[in-house]
């Protein structure tokens, strides 16, 4: 509406409202309610009321009475809900009369009453006014063909938002020039976002016309080659078209970014949008809300003060340009010259001599567009000395007058562009007459009557009051430079003079009054306006915001950082114990979670919580903008106050240095934005955790469990999420995790993202090179530089992610490193340090952003993020990196730098070496060993971001182009990468912050280091790689089972020499063989895509190097069983021999005596049969001289081999070994300690933790251990029934030796008594069990006692034989009983201990027995469930005892309670039997062939898998007549029923006989599965979980309390509490026998113990399990160890066992 006076329309067009109103009453009541134009009440008096016209009448008159201001916001409304009415209720021909005082409303009234009023005007001239009604359609039928032309019609309701633009596609790695006009919106876009200077081009691109052959075309054509052809205009549109139509279809964040980068590009803003889909103009004030300038008025340049403030907020002079009637003069190009420097041109308004600037416009038409100057305090150079906003109308004035009315009213001075007047233009300008604002014109005298014009001018002159100043001619005689210097000069004068100021928000109030729609008087926008208003309002100051409103931060906050740090840093503990520091500390942490639990939430903080979670999306977005803006103009009031006070500080002499410190802190803490808010959110849900956690608060009573999930969905709208909280360098874990929780459950779990972070000097431009690359919204004004570290999420287009590999990208933005204000600080190299390792740790891409101007910094920079990296290189993590050099605008510093880059890489290599010195590597690392680098390609060199002198600097476009490039290769780079490693979903992401905070934390970074996910792909690796080592084993353990089976199958002429030869050679070659499949699939393994396998890629060669050693424990293995075979088989020979020579005798008698006996006259009965049998075997018997074998005394053979072993030790000891006796007298009693034994000089008495005699328990344990392994190996070769061998003894001897001879045993600095004793023990206690052995096994292989067992068989035979019975089917059931039964019993031993540990893993035991890790985790659960004291001593005490009897005992419960043994026995047996039945099928049809040589053949092709007796052979074959495929067929017959019996024998014997019966015994395979190494932990004797068999370092998941393993306080003998995992970060001390006494700090534990890392527990719940069990079993334990119970930590006896449990889940990341 172009009116004044609202009250006098409602008097006078009372009718036509009334008309109007009947249309849809009650929906003109529901909208004046919603804005709150009448209140409820009224609202309901007016409903109630049945008579509409009466209803209608006392509406108006309530409205009248209510004043100027309720009858405008009234006539507003009815404009919303019936577009068009204002104008239809504009008195004809109504302008605007303007008075001197600036007040609008003033003006206004004076316009509808003034002399000057155009109701004074020729009637036609009120149609010319209100012409823009009938060019509504003809303009909107253009903006509809126009939007159809860019196709963006469809985002004309649904309106183009930010994220949409931001959105990641293909397009963002190419080089993209727009080929259609519906290209050109995005390519704008695009653009800007980039800060690209080309964004308003609208050209396309077209293919280059070759010149040649369009002449040769055209010559053959007969046609000329040079001709005016329409076709050769490219299409193209203007560019403020475009820009119209764009801003048009987009919202109003979108708006808002497109005139923040419009600005920071110089380029003029939009400031009042033509009335295209609506009925009035927009002013955009809302999409200038967040533009911020900064500047230097000339009054500051003395005190060097400089004045930034919010654009809208800013009061200036505005001159306005505008047009009437036509001009050939490019008004446009005048105004980019008065703008620019001489020296320094810009095209602030698109004019026609710019590219597509001559296109003809459709829509732009009454767009007005606003530019600024603003002065940098160069008096010489400055145009202005203050700031000044020049408007320019587009159009024709006559066409637009609403808008030159507007701009008649917020102008200081309107210059008016003109090169003639007509008489109708001449009474429009008279209508001006009154106003206050000065009126200038500047005649083009190119065109026209110049001398008619004059004389118009000359009649206006009075009634605008001009003067001869207030024309500028500019005729052809007028120098162009001249003539802007003239205008500059007219400008001048304005300002100088005192001129009207005002800023938009006050040009916004006038739009209002004159109709004009103004973007922030949405409904939304002004609710949340309100929203944020009502929680601002109240701030002034900001340092007491922060006290009275964001309690919990501030001291509370610092305070508890700095807890949490010293809990993993135990820096001030003193001599307080540490668990008793980390007691106290646990306490004071809870006890200021405590003190935020306890604080309200504040009235502000009630509001933004509402603010956050109630409004609807839009609404919560425009008050978190409103917040924003009223919070960083909040800011910046009191930085300029504490600013000015701190200069007036300084200035005083002899000022008062505390209270410039102070003044100094304040501005540093002074900014105050959202992110305050959300922190302040953060720590009342941290709070509550915790006091949930400790059973303070139930889950029911919490409040802000919704508040996560109110973050995630801002994470998704695209606002920036605090990672890092800047001003207590802390990270809200908790918070972070589960908001980033929610966020993966908002998305589905489609979360795979690639992190790109920033480092970087502060104030170096990091900030605004993300914001450049990503059109990021990171903040970059002074006073409001980043501080911590902000993620934002940006979305990968959907036909795009399978190309990139991920659904988002994560930017991560972080404080500048060597930030002034924490300089001062001691700890400020660590701060920065520990923010580089935080964020490289997480990013995927690095960019190091270096400002080429300082080189000492950079270095200082290089420095902290080599050490990053290095540790990132030590956990399996290798970023990408990217050499950011700032300020570099030769267009040869690529080539020029290629000296400096070879420069950077050598220092870069020495700060690495360095870095790993510090970080105590010993390995010899460069950078490039250390990350993804490379000199050449990952090396930017990016000019300057301004070009010229700000704050009138353009943006270079150099920087936007080589920011894009830059752009480009990082896309490339994440899609390479996904090829090799796949991105971190949000679990993931949140699995390293988890991480990197703890080890950062604990400042040793390297070995604090600990990851679930590391952890993970540790285990699934280890698990993989124990199956590939059973695999090894078995196929070893079956070569050697065949092996022994074929030795114990051949002659002696086959064992001669040569066989063991061949042996080793085919084991060898199987060795190679099996080692190189572990090694290929380990390799396939690495390849093969699994999750996070990059970083374990380290440990890589820990399980190739334990591959060989796996290897060489087998090759040692194979040849000793080999051996052993051929040395078994040879003595084996020997009593063969004779048994069959003696067999030979025995069966010749009894052929004799068959013969003699059918010779008699009378069949013998079966009695004298018997007796003539009996006779005969006697006498041959007495005939016979038995070779028994010879009988040794073996204890005498040991004694001297022993004798033999210690004779180099000295006459001491041979003196010992005389009085020691014979070794038939040790052995039999246990082994006891003496104080002989150990050689250690008395320890010094204020051992502050020792165990009852430290080395004393190491020997004894040592002893022990020994005797057990001896054990084990006498009863293995006991079991093997065979002859003792005196190899036996002198391994028994080797293995004494070997262990003492370790690094670790020669500590205990045991005596050679000791060592004399131990092995008469050892072999006192094998001496009587070989003794026996070989007794029994003489007595087993007598030839007498042998031959005796035959007898039965042999008259049997006699008997069949003499009776002329058929023999057949009792040789063949004899031949299964006595050959074929006891070979297949000894077949299922030797394959049952296989299988059984094949099956194990199918049987759900695989996870359990897949890893130590998880065999740990799942020993110490069940104790957990039993807790048995007795049973967690064993697990302490005797590890690898209890770990044996374990396995055994679970084994024998699993196969006890299933049916899965006779399974496995009856497969087995089955496969053996299909194959002997298949020997038997091919021997059935073979003719000719007697059953010797059926035997023969049978054995033999059976010799790889039974070993058949050949004594019992004989028994079958003499006098065997029968056929041998009858007799085949008999064996046949009589197999089912062999199988049901060895089935039977088997099923009739209970588990523990049937393990114990065989070779391979399953639970030792399975123990050397789950023990790996046998290391244990140093201080508390936790065993080593580390895969494979040889690693560099020994860890453990979870390590436990010192007293546990009855380490006590030497001076009070109570037991000690101290966990080594917690000592080893502490201040404290130890000393041993490995230290001889001296004290030596924890913290370097690893100079006496170089293979153990111990890593910090993952929380301090991790470590409750043990604490649990000390607390519970803490006298019993006292007792045990002869010791005084400790004093154990208060809080340990909170702990329950549900949070022991969780705290071993956590421990072994098993949750």
């Amino acid at each position: 509406m172009a009116t004044g006076d609202k009250h006098r329309i409602l008097c006078t067009k009372r009718k036509e409202l009334i008309q109007i109103i009947q249309r849809d009453p009650d929906n003109i009541l529901d909208e004046l309610l919603a804005l709150s134009i009448i209140t409820e009440e009224e609202y309901n008096s007016f409903y109630q009321k049945e008579d509409i016209v009466t209803k209608i009448r006392e509406l108006l008159i309530h409205i009248q009475k209510k004043g100027e201001s309720t009858c405008q916001q009234f006539l507003e409304c009815l404009e919303i809900l019936f577009p068009g009415i204002n104008q239809d209720l504009q008195p004809s021909g109504h302008v605007i009369s303007q008075g001197s005082t600036g007040d609008t409303s003033e003006e206004l009234e004076e316009g509808t009453e003034g002399s000057s009023s155009m109701e004074n005007e020729p009637k036609n001239l009120g149609g010319t006014v209100s012409s823009e009604k009938g060019n509504a359609e003809e303009k909107n039928k253009a903006f509809q063909g126009l939007l159809s032309k860019l196709n963006l019609q469809k985002y004309q309701s649904t309106k183009l938002r930010l994220r949409d633009v931001l959105e990641i596609g293909s397009e963002s790695t190419e080089k993209w020039t727009p080929q259609m006009l519906g290209d050109l919106p995005w390519h704008f876009l695009r653009k800007l976002m980039a800060l690209n200077g080309t964004a308003r081009n609208t050209s396309l691109g077209h293919r280059a016309y070759d010149d040649e052959g369009s002449s040769e075309e055209a010559q053959t054509a007969g046609r000329d080659v040079f001709s005016f052809n329409d076709t050769d205009i490219r299409e193209s549109l203007h560019p403020l078209d475009v820009l119209c139509a764009v801003l048009l279809c987009s919202d109003s964040f979108l708006q808002q970014e497109i005139l923040s980068k419009m600005s920071m590009c110089q380029f003029a803003l939009p400031l009042l949008l033509p009335a295209l889909d609506t009925p009035k103009c927009t002013l955009m004030l809302w999409a200038m809300r967040d533009i911020v300038r900064k500047w230097r008025p000339h009054s500051l340049v003395e005190s060097r003060g400089f004045r930034e403030e919010s654009l809208v907020l800013i009061e200036m002079p505005t001159i306005s340009f505008v047009r009437l009637g036509s001009c050939s003069f490019s008004k446009s190009k005048l105004l980019n010259d008065v703008l620019s420097h001489s020296q320094q041109h810009h095209d602030f308004f698109i004019h026609r001599d710019m590219e597509s600037g001559n296109v003809p416009r459709e829509i732009a038409d009454g767009l007005v567009e606003i530019s600024w100057y603003f002065p940098g305090g160069r008096e010489n150079l400055d145009l202005f000395p203050e700031p000044v906003a020049v408007t320019n109308l587009r159009g024709d004035t006559e066409s637009h007058w609403l808008q030159f009315s507007f701009l008649t009213v917020v102008s200081s001075a309107v210059f008016i562009v003109i090169e003639s007047i007509s008489e109708r233009q001449y009474a429009l300008l008279s209508s001006l007459q009154g106003s206050a604002t000065k009126y200038y014109f500047i005649l083009n005298c190119k065109n026209g009557n110049p001398k008619e014009t004059l004389g118009f001018l000359n009649k206006l002159a009075p009634v605008l009051n001009l003067s001869k100043s207030q024309l500028l001619v500019k005729d052809s005689t007028t120098n162009n430079a001249e003539f802007v210097q003239i205008v500059k000069s007219a400008i001048k004068s304005i300002t100088s003079s005192p001129p009207k100021r005002m800023n938009l928000e006050a040009m916004a109030v006038t739009a209002r009054k004159l109709g004009i729609q103004v973007d922030e008087d949405r409904k939304e926008c002004q609710s949340a306006s309100k929203w944020a208003r009502e929680i601002t309002v109240e701030i002034k100051d900001v340092a007491k915001c922060k006290r009275e409103m964001l309690r919990l931060q501030g001291d509370l906050l610092e305070e508890l950082s700095k807890v949490e740090k010293e809990l993993c840093r135990m820096r001030r503990q003193g001599e307080m114990a540490t668990e008793d520091y980390k007691c106290q500390l646990r306490e004071k942490q809870l006890d200021l979670r405590r003190q935020q639990n306890q604080c309200d939430l504040t009235d502000g903080l009630i509001k933004f919580i509402s603010g956050i979670g109630r409004l609807p999306s839009m609404e919560k977005h425009y008050f978190l903008k409103w917040m924003k803006f009223s919070l960083d103009h909040i800011a910046r009031e009191n930085l300029f106050k504490l600013w000015d006070q701190y200069k007036e500080e300084s200035k005083m002499e002899g000022g008062d240095p505390q209270a410039l410190a102070m003044l100094d802190k304040l501005i540093s803490t002074t900014s105050l934005g959202v992110e305050h808010f959300m922190r302040e959110l953060a720590q009342f849900y941290e709070a509550e955790c915790s006091m949930v956690k400790e059973g303070d608060k139930t889950e029911c009573q919490r409040q802000f469990i919704h508040l996560p999930g109110i973050a995630a969905d801002l994470m998704l709208e695209g606002f920036p999420m605090e990672l890092i909280d800047g001003d207590s360098s802390n990270i809200p874990l908790q918070w972070v995790t589960d908001v980033l929780t929610e966020l993966h459950a908002k998305l589905g779990g489609r979360s795979r993202m690639v992190v790109i972070t920033v480092l970087g000097v502060q104030s170096t431009g990091k900030s605004t090179l993300l914001n450049t690359m990503f059109g990021m919204k990171f903040a970059v004004s002074s006073g409001r530089c980043t501080r911590g570290a902000f993620m934002m999420l940006i979305k990968v287009a959907e036909n795009f992610q399978q190309e990139l590999g991920c659904e988002f990208i994560l930017v991560i933005d972080t404080e500048g490193l060597k930030a002034q204000e924490l300089a001062k600080l001691e700890d400020s190299y660590q701060h920065d340090n520990e923010l580089a390792t935080l964020v490289i740790g997480l990013s995927d891409i690095t960019i190091v952003n270096m400002a080429m101007e300082n080189v000492t910094e950079m270095k200082d920079v290089l420095q902290i993020v080599v050490h990053a990296f290095l540790r990132m290189e030590e956990i399996g993590q290798k970023p990408n990196c990217q050499f950011v050099h700032q300020n570099v605008s030769d267009v040869s510093a690529h080539d020029q730098n290629m000296r400096d880059r070879k420069h950077l890489l050598e220092q870069l290599d020495e700060m690495t070496k360095a870095a790993a010195r510090m970080e105590k590597q010993c390995k010899k690392v460069n950078f490039s060993c250390i990350m993804d680098y490379d000199a050449e390609k990952h090396n930017w060199y990016i000019p300057g971001l301004w070009h010229g002198v700000p704050p009138m600097a353009t943006v270079n476009m150099g920087y936007s182009e080589s920011v894009c490039e830059l752009k480009k290769y990082l896309f490339d780079c994440i899609k390479k990468r996904s090829h090799n490693r796949a991105p971190k979903d949000i679990p993931q992401f949140v699995k390293w912050v988890e991480s990197l905070w703890n080890a950062v934390k604990h400042e040793n970074f390297i070995f604090s280091f600990r990851n679930s996910l590391v952890a993970e792909a540790y285990n699934q690796l280890s698990m993989k790689y124990s199956e590939w080592e059973w695999h090894f084993r078995k196929e070893m353990h079956l070569w050697v089972s065949e092996k022994e089976t074929v030795i114990q199958n051949q002659t002696s002429e086959k064992l001669q020499a040569g066989a063991l030869s061949m042996l080793k050679n085919e084991a060898q070659e199987k060795l190679q063989h099996e080692k190189q499949k572990v090694l290929d699939n380990l390799q396939d393994y690495f390849e093969s895509g699994v999750s996070n396998l990059h970083l374990i890629e380290k440990y890589k060669e820990d399980f190739i190097r334990s591959a060989n050693c796996l290897r060489n424990e087998l090759e040692i293995y194979s040849e000793n069983k080999c051996e052993e075979a051929i040395r078994i088989r040879k003595g084996q020979l020997k009593t063969e021999n004779i048994q069959t020579s003696y067999m030979q005798i025995i069966e010749g008698k009894v052929d004799r005596v068959l013969y003699e006996c059918r010779n008699k006259k009378h069949k013998l009965e079966n009695e004298e049969l018997k007796l003539e049998f009996d006779n005969m075997w006697t006498e041959t018997l007495s005939e016979l001289k038995f070779s028994s074998l010879q009988k040794h005394e073996i204890y005498r053979e040991m004694e001297s081999q022993l004798r033999k072993d210690l004779e180099n030790q000295g006459s001491a000891v041979r003196q010992k070994l005389q009085e020691s006796g014979s070794l038939l007298f040790h052995g039999i009693e246990n082994f006891r300690m003496k104080k002989e034994y150990l050689a250690w000089i008395k320890t010094v008495k204020k051992l502050l933790f020792t165990r009852e005699c430290e080395p004393a328990v190491h020997t004894e344990e040592l002893a022990k251990s020994l005797i057990d392994e001896a054990k084990r190996y006498t009863e293995e070769k006991v079991n093997s029934k065979v002859d003792y061998d005196e190899i036996y003894c002198r391994e028994l001897l080797n293995i004494i030796n070997k262990r003492l001879q370790q690094e670790d045993i020669k500590k205990l600095r045991t005596t050679a008594c000791f060592e004399v004793d131990l092995k008469i023990h050892i072999l006192g206690e094998a001496a009587w069990r070989f003794q026996k052995m070989h007794e029994d096994f003489i007595k087993q292989n007598d030839p007498q006692c042998r031959l005796e067992k035959l007898k039965p068989q042999y008259f049997s035979t006699f008997t069949d034989l003499y009776l002329e019975k058929d023999e057949n089917q009792t040789r063949a059931r004899d031949f299964c009983d006595q050959c074929l039964k006891p070979a297949l019993v000894v077949y299922i031993n030797k394959k049952l201990g296989i299988e059984i540990v094949d099956d194990i893993p199918n049987q759900g035991a695989s996870i359990e027995y897949g890893s130590r890790t998880f065999f740990q985790f799942t020993v110490q659960k069940k104790l957990l469930e039993e807790m048995n004291f007795d049973n967690y001593v064993k697990y302490i005490k005797n590890y690898e005892e209890f770990v044996k009897t374990w396995i055994q005992r679970r084994l024998m419960d699993h196969y006890r309670e299933s049916k899965r043994l006779e399974e496995l026995e009856k497969k087995i047996l089955s496969t053996i039997v299909n194959k002997v039945t298949e020997v038997l099928e091919g021997s059935k049809n073979e003719k000719n062939t007697t059953v010797l040589a059926f035997l023969n053949n049978f054995c033999e092709a059976l010799q790889q898998d039974l070993v058949i007796s050949k004594g019992n052979l004989l028994g079958i074959q003499f006098k065997n007549t029968a056929k041998t495929g009858q007799f085949c067929a008999n064996i046949q017959t009589f197999l089912p029923d062999l199988e049901q019996e060895i089935l039977s024998q088997f099923g009739g014997l209970d588990i523990h006989t049937k393990l114990s019966n065989l070779p391979l015994k399953p639970q030792d395979e399975i123990f050397k599965r789950v023990l790996g190494c046998g290391k244990q932990c140093p201080f508390c004797k936790v065993p080593c979980e580390a895969g494979g068999g040889d690693h560099k370092k020994h860890f453990a998941s979870v390590h436990r309390p010192q007293g546990l393993c009855s380490y006590r306080n030497i001076d009070t003998q109570k037991l000690a509490y101290d966990i080594c995992s917690s000592e080893v970060f502490s201040e404290n001390s130890f000393r041993n026998s490995d230290t001889k006494g001296k004290l030596h700090p924890y913290k370097d534990y690893q100079v006496y113990y170089p293979d153990w890392r111990i890593q910090p527990d993952p929380s301090i719940e991790a470590s409750d399990y043990w604490k649990f069990v000390f607390q519970k079993f803490n006298h019993q334990l006292a007792k045990s160890y002869n010791a005084n119970p400790a004093d154990l930590p208060r809080n340990w006896a909170k702990i329950t066992e549900t949070q022991a449990l969780e705290g071993l889940k956590e421990a072994f990341n098993m949750k």
